[in-house]
């Protein structure tokens, strides 16, 4: 089904999916745009290397830039800032040459040298891992370093604000503080002239449109100088507010654990004369037991994990769906994710333009380029074999199992079962099998069959020494059907008859459509398993 581009402005305009629902928001208070492009930002901390919080914060933010420019037809622009002028508080666990970094703790990251010894600064490193990372996945965006932009001046204008704006910035921040950190809290933190660390100390200012401060050094010395020109940051929640003003921000996404943040950064933008930009508060991603996800504990997945078990499509399905709903990150959601960007993949086709704009991976096919058109590259693709039937086919193989082993059982079920015609199949099989091997194979216990279980069996492996070696899936799937629905056998429903299968042919409590699995495994080797079965009880 062609959809014309004013069918999909028009479906746009009333869409309902999540990031048509924060397009329309923004369209109401630029609903002409603005000159240079309405402009989208996602930050990140250089301090340590680029994950999945990363990934999913720029894949999102882009969702929503793209869907605001199907809807309006204004140009946009994403920026990813770097926060590089922070002060490295801690020194990281994953990096070489820790003694350099714990010798220059308090210093701006991108004033620190490269404990990797391949850059100018660790924060030129982990920014060009940044780069390389948003890079991989086709991310169309500017960079902006916050050392470039305090170093060149760029913020000077505003930290003029921030220090004419003072008191009220201090009013705004002191309720929010503990009795200690209010006495020590500066909206704006100079860069100590001697030993070139982001001090926490109180100021005075001096010189608000000369940009001139107060402080007391560390070695205790009184110092007068500019906090112009990359000699002073200033602190988070008003680097935040003077960031948004400074650079025109009309729309930034952030975590619901930097909600108090965005309030308080919202009020000083006021102050400074700008204006809080629209954006979604998202949920954080839990453990597989429900637990917040922490760095220290190590209890979350990695986005390198994830590519090892599950396909780059489907971790950006997986986080598409309900940002303002907390999720479990752990490998068991895997499998379900890729199937269903294939089953999402599939009905694009078939679907108007109010469907396809809810389509999770008509937004996904179109996060990184810019479509003239209404139709997507590659729609209508399809998969083969389901991830969930791969994964049993594997299971069932298994000390067997190996790539070629697999598609030698793939004949059975693809035309044209070869790797090189079908590559996303074939990507797919290597992850089965790595996915079996890691978190499948240790769990698989085929049970013996009990009591009616075992007349079934017989039953069904009866109907397969009958069946056609071409019999289809589906026809399979009738016979397996057919014999559940036997009284004498004693099955209360036909889920029991498919788990009973499940746990005595697969050694799981879960698994695919048996006429699918029997077309894809094969009759014979079918009925082998189950005279394995049998042979148990």
């Amino acid at each position: 089904m062609t959809i014309t581009q004013d069918a999909l402005i028009a479906a746009a305009t009333n869409s309902k999916a999540w990031p048509f629902q924060e397009a329309q928001r923004l369209a109401k208070r630029l609903p002409d745009g603005k000159p240079g492009g309405v402009l989208f930002e996602t930050g990140y901390g250089p301090s340590g290397l680029p994950h999945i919080g990363t990934f999913q914060e720029v894949l999102r933010t882009t969702l929503v830039r793209r869907a605001y420019e199907t809807l309006t037809g204004q140009p946009t622009r994403l920026v990813a800032f770097s926060d590089d002028m922070d002060g490295l508080r801690k020194v990281p666990d994953n990096v070489p040459n820790k003694a350099l970094l714990d010798a220059n703790l308090g210093k701006p990251l991108s004033r620190i040298p490269d404990p990797f010894e391949k850059f100018e600064s660790f924060a030129a490193h982990n920014n060009a891992m940044l780069r390389d990372f948003l890079d991989r996945f086709g991310f169309e965006y500017e960079f902006v370093s916050s050392s470039d932009c305090y170093n060149g001046g760029k913020f000077d204008d505003a930290l003029r604000g921030v220090l004419t704006n003072f008191q009220a910035i201090l009013d705004i921040m002191l309720p929010t503080l503990g009795e200690e950190r209010r006495k020590t809290y500066s909206p704006v933190m100079p860069i100590s002239p001697t030993t070139g660390a982001v001090l926490q100390v109180p100021i005075e200012v001096v010189d608000a449109a000369a940009g001139i401060i107060r402080f007391t050094d560390e070695d205790g010395a009184v110092v007068e100088q500019s906090a112009l020109g990359g000699m002073a940051k200033c602190q988070w929640k008003v680097d935040w507010a003077m960031r948004w003003v400074g650079l025109g921000v009309d729309y930034e996404m952030y975590g619901k654990d930097l909600t108090d943040s965005g309030i308080q950064s919202g009020k000083i933008a006021r102050v400074l004369g700008g204006q809080k930009p629209e954006g979604l508060i998202y949920e954080l991603f839990l453990d597989a037991k429900g637990e917040k996800i922490s760095k220290s504990k190590g209890n979350g997945l990695s986005i390198e994990e994830w590519l090892q078990y599950g396909s780059p499509e489907s971790l950006g399905l997986y986080i598409f769906a309900n940002p303002k709903s907390a999720k479990q990150l752990h490998a068991g959601v895997i499998p379900k994710a890729v199937d269903d960007y294939w089953q999402f993949r599939a009905a694009i086709p078939g679907q108007d333009a109010e469907k396809r704009l809810g389509n999770p991976v008509w937004n996904l096919l179109r996060a990184n380029e810019r479509h003239e058109g209404a139709e997507a590259p590659g729609e209508g693709d399809t998969l083969a074999v389901p991830f969930s039937l791969l994964l049993n086919l594997v299971g069932v193989l298994g000390a067997g199992a190996t790539r070629e082993a697999v598609w030698s059982y793939l004949g059975n079920y693809v035309a044209d079962a070869d790797p090189a015609k079908h590559p996303a199949l074939d990507a797919l099989v290597g992850r089965a099998l790595a996915y079996n091997r890691d978190f499948v194979a240790p769990t698989l216990e085929k049970r013996a069959p009990a009591g009616g279980e075992v007349g079934a069996l017989q039953a069904l492996d009866a109907a397969l020494e009958m069946a056609d070696p071409a019999t289809s899936a589906e026809d399979l799937q009738t016979i397996v059907y057919e014999i559940g629905k036997i009284e004498e056998f004693g099955f209360e429903s036909l889920r029991d008859w498919f788990k009973a299968l499940y746990e005595t042919l697969l050694g799981s409590e879960q698994g695919p459509r048996m006429g699918s699995f029997i077309a894809l495994y094969g009759i014979a080797p079918t009925r082998a398993l189950i005279a394995e079965a049998l042979a148990k009880a």
